[in-house]
């Protein structure tokens, strides 16, 4: 059984020094791929290093949404340089996150739709956050276009008839832990009901840590968590979930090629 973490931060400073034994973790609980987001200067570089070392590591680069204020020219140049690096799979994440709002809605969504035209000429797929903005999001996307390598809601937190329009728009939907969470219903229908084909599972490690290790650092291994739940919720085996999702994510980060 292979499981995709989608969506991890192995490249903050929670793991500096650690990013082995993570790795050797992981794969105990059959966790044997991990897409590293890279979100500012730093966590970009870390990120390539990261897939240059390790060969089941790929790269998601972009500038995050609480990045907002600081996006021009040169780092779009920066970001760019590096999109046809042989392990960069998708551009993000990149947003809106209005829960924070360290630059303006108007400055937010310009970044964030330069950031959807620059993954659509690099024919890559992109990566999107979005934490109290879902229907500006909606709309930000809906107004430039999904391209050919379509998009990620990550981490989605909203209702099945939201995920339904996101799948309309040519997006794929993204559980974390907060599937486990007991309140977190909404997000439990999406993934209860959603197309099996249209789902992918991640951790957002060192965040979000899904039951049973909720409130404890989070950890890429901590996929298979991900994976027991939706299995749990839609009534198939674990192997079932982990197969159809692996191969969802090899699809859309084009590595089945």
């Amino acid at each position: 059984m292979n499981i995709f973490d989608t969506h991890t931060h192995l490249n903050v400073e929670a793991f500096f020094g650690k990013e082995a034994e993570e790795i050797l973790l992981a794969k105990e609980l059959s966790v044997t791929k991990m897409n590293v987001v890279g979100f500012d200067r730093p966590t970009i570089e870390r990120s390539l290093m990261l897939a240059e070392q390790y060969e089941d590591i790929y790269a998601t680069i972009g500038w995050h949404p609480t990045e907002a204020g600081s996006y021009d020219l040169a780092v779009e140049e920066f970001i760019s340089q590096h999109l046809t690096h042989d392990k960069v799979v998708a551009l993000g994440e990149i947003g809106l996150d209005y829960y924070w709002m360290t630059a303006s809605k108007e400055k937010q969504v310009e970044v964030f739709q330069r950031q959807i035209e620059l993954a659509k000429t690099y024919d890559l797929p992109f990566v999107v956050h979005t934490r109290d903005a879902m229907a500006d999001t909606y709309s930000a996307i809906a107004e430039v276009g999904v391209g050919a390598a379509g998009g990620i809601m990550h981490s989605y937190s909203g209702s099945l008839e939201m995920a339904e329009q996101f799948l309309e728009l040519g997006m794929m939907i993204s559980f974390s832990g907060v599937v486990t969470f007991k309140k977190a219903t909404d997000v439990q229908e999406a993934a209860t009901y959603l197309p099996l084909d249209k789902i992918l599972v991640e951790t957002d490690a060192p965040y979000l840590a899904p039951v049973p290790k909720r409130g404890r650092e989070n950890k890429t291994a901590y996929t298979r968590y991900v994976v027991e739940k939706i299995a749990e919720l839609r009534g198939l085996s674990v192997e079932e979930v982990a197969t159809a999702t692996y191969e969802n994510a090899m699809r859309v980060f084009k590595l089945d090629q």
